[in-house]
Formats: structure tokens, sequence, C-alpha cells
């Protein structure tokens, strides 16, 4: 039976997505391909739990706008299905004088954007909201939350298999052809006809695209994102969540501390090229996987760019001492001996063959099909509006009543 639309890829985009999908036309017949047995296993399954406010993003961009709008849809979303989160606010933290106005550039972007109840900290103010935290000035955004993206995507595809939605796990794709009645997606599961595709692949995202004919140019560098844990009796030093001031040499905020809300401190992550797009250890490496990193321009003219930086993320994924040390910079009072190992995220970043990072979510439409190429951090808080964005898109181009 031919379907209306496919969707790749079961992540917290994809079932947003499909969502908004469905509030836009109820009608639609919608099949879900997972390649993973259970849903939301990757770069949802993987994050620090954030719901971002909208500090960082550059006024105007698709992540401003759809962070805030975002952040909001998924309170509203956690307050219906009764999925705990936490508004523990976020404070963000110049230790140096050369970062001073890199964080009063970052306060104006926040406000541009409609971040609500930003404040600058001085030294005194900053102590009171983090008593453990190092820094001349700081920012206080008490909007940021936290939440287990995993029980969004539980309850999204609750609420989803209820409105019809047709949800295959084991279903990679492994070829994409076109026929008479659309697009035919060939997975281990068997084949899948629909008039139209979306592809939400994540960390296959390019993949995907170029299996389906898309023009596009970038194409996905995998980067590893290390966690250590607090050990539970020195939990105390971080209340909430502490950030530094993000590295303009470095396309990705730092190292920084996140509570959760299972009640844990996560510090991390660093940002370390990855040798397999699910290498989640130092030691998974997917020969062919790595060597279509190592043969694409754009990675070698990166590599020019921030090797310093790329080498010394290397190394302080082998030495806790030099971790600890960059966390020591945010929070003084931290020592080895209060962390563990903890786990591992990878962040799918789509990288031009210019060697330049996609800094903003990037969507690629056809005639038959759309495509989500890059939706890195904040992704998961802005999925909810990313979905409704992609069902517009959908309204147009495939011309959907």
């Amino acid at each position: 039976m031919t379907q209306d639309i496919a969707i790749v890829g079961g992540g917290i985009v994809g079932l947003a997505t499909a969502r908004a999908l469905l509030e836009r036309s109820p009608r639609l017949s919608i099949t879900m391909l997972e390649k993973e047995s259970r849903l939301g296993q990757h770069q949802t399954g993987h994050n620090s739990g954030v719901i971002h406010s909208g500090i960082y993003y550059k006024p105007g961009s698709y992540k401003a706008k759809q962070c805030v709008e975002g952040a909001r849809l998924m309170t509203e979303f956690c307050d219906k299905h009764g999925i705990r989160y936490e508004r523990c606010g976020k404070v963000i933290v110049a230790t140096t004088a050369a970062e001073l106005p890199r964080l009063h550039t970052l306060f104006e972007r926040g406000t541009a954007n409609g971040v609500a109840g930003l404040e600058l900290l001085e030294t005194d103010r900053l102590r009171e909201i983090e008593p453990h935290a190092a820094a001349l000035r700081g920012i206080w955004s008490p909007a940021t939350g936290i939440v287990d993206y995993s029980e969004v995507v539980e309850a999204l595809a609750r609420e989803l298999r209820d409105q019809g939605l047709r949800i295959e796990t084991g279903a990679g794709v492994r070829r994409i052809v076109r026929t008479r009645d659309g697009v035919t997606l060939e997975t281990a599961k068997g084949a899948f006809t629909a008039r139209r595709m979306v592809n939400c692949a994540g960390l296959y995202s390019d993949v995907i695209a170029r299996m389906a004919g898309a023009a596009t140019d970038v194409q996905i560098i995998p980067f590893r994102g290390e966690y250590y844990m607090i050990r539970p009796e020195r939990r105390s030093l971080v209340k909430g969540l502490i950030y530094p001031v993000p590295d303009p040499e470095f396309p990705f905020l730092g190292v920084h501390f996140t509570r959760t809300v299972h009640g844990d401190v996560e510090a991390g992550p660093n940002a370390v090229l990855a040798f397999a797009r699910e290498g989640y250890r130092f030691t998974r490496v997917k020969p062919t996987e790595l060597a279509g990193t190592l043969t694409f321009p754009g990675f070698w003219q990166m590599a020019r760019k921030y090797w310093r930086t790329g080498a010394y993320e290397m190394y302080r994924s082998l030495s806790t001492g030099a971790f600890v040390r960059a966390l020591q910079k945010l929070v003084p009072d931290v020592r080895e001996s209060d962390v563990v190992p903890g786990g591992a995220g990878i962040r799918a970043q789509a990288v031009s063959p210019d060697g330049s990072l996609v800094d903003d979510f990037r969507i690629v439409t056809a005639a038959d099909a759309i495509h989500v190429v890059n939706a890195p951090s904040p992704g998961a808080t802005a999925s909810l509006a990313i979905g409704r964005h992609i069902a517009g898109l959908a309204a147009e181009t495939f011309g959907l009543g």
C-alpha cells in the first residue's frame, strides 16, 4: 500500500515532524522508518537533556527563532503529558577579561531573541546562584531547563500511534528508487512506497539525501562528546547549569556542568573527531565511514583551521587530568577524584566543501522530498518548532491540503 509520506529517522525531529504533519492534515497516511530496534537511540538519547533558552544564536537565524519557540512548545508538551522537567536556570561565566566582550554580545543576542529574564551578573550575585562558580561576570538565564528527551520521545510515539502513524523499527534504508507511485525505500524489513519522503536521519542525513538524489554538497562529520559524572557526595558543587563563554576559535560550547532531572551532575562534553558515525567509544572504528571523512575535501580544510584545538580535544579525551583542569576554570573546587567516566554522544555536524561548519539548521527541498541535513544543538529543544517548519514546507512543496 502506498503511503502519503515516509519519514526516515525515528529521533525527536522525525517524530516532531510527523506530529506537525498530522496536525495540519489529520488524514495523511505516514510511515516512519527507523533502523534501530527502538526510537531515539542516537542524538536524541545521548544529549545532555537541556531545554535551551536561545541565547547563543544569531538573531534572525532559524536556530534563534526555532529554539525560543521550541522551548515554549517543549514545556507545553511536557505539561500536557506529565513529563518531568525543571527550569533550573543556567549561568554563563566569563573567567578572563578577554571573554567579557563576548559575554556582553551573548547578552545582547539573547535579549534580541526574546529570551525571558536574562540578567548580567556581578560576582556577588553569581555566588548567590552558583556559590562554587568562578567568574569576573556572568549571565543568568532563569528560563533554561532540563528534561529527559527519551521520555519526550516515548510520549510522542504513544500520541502518534494513536493518530495512525505507522512506525517500522529495524528498517534501515538501503536504497531509494523513484517509481510511478513516488519513492520506494528499500530497507532491511522490505520495501515501502510513499508519494513523498522526509529525511530526518540525523547522523546519516547526508547519506539518505544523496541516496535520494538531493542536491547537497555538505557532509556529516561526526564529533564525539564525552562526559564525566560528578560523584554523588560532590554534586553540591553545582546547583543548576554552569557554562563557559564559547570560544570563537572552536564552533562548540566547551565543557560545562549540567544537572539532570534524575539528580546527576554531568561534566562535559568535549568535541573529538569520531572514527565512525556512531562511534560512541574511542575504539569504535568503521573503516568505510572514516575513509568517507578523510576523503572529503571539507574535512582537510576544517582540519587546517582547527588542528590545534582538535589536537587539544583529543589529548583531553585521553587525559582525565586535562579534562578536570578545563572544568576547574568554571568551578575551581572540583578535583580529579570527584569525577568518574560517564557516557558519550555524537554530534552530526554538517561541513561544507570549503571546511566551514554549517552553523544554522539546514533543510533542502525537492519536488518529492524534504531533507533535514543539519540539525545539531539545539535540535532537541527546537524539535517541535522544526517539525512545524517542515510541515509548512511540506504543505507548500508537496501541495498538501
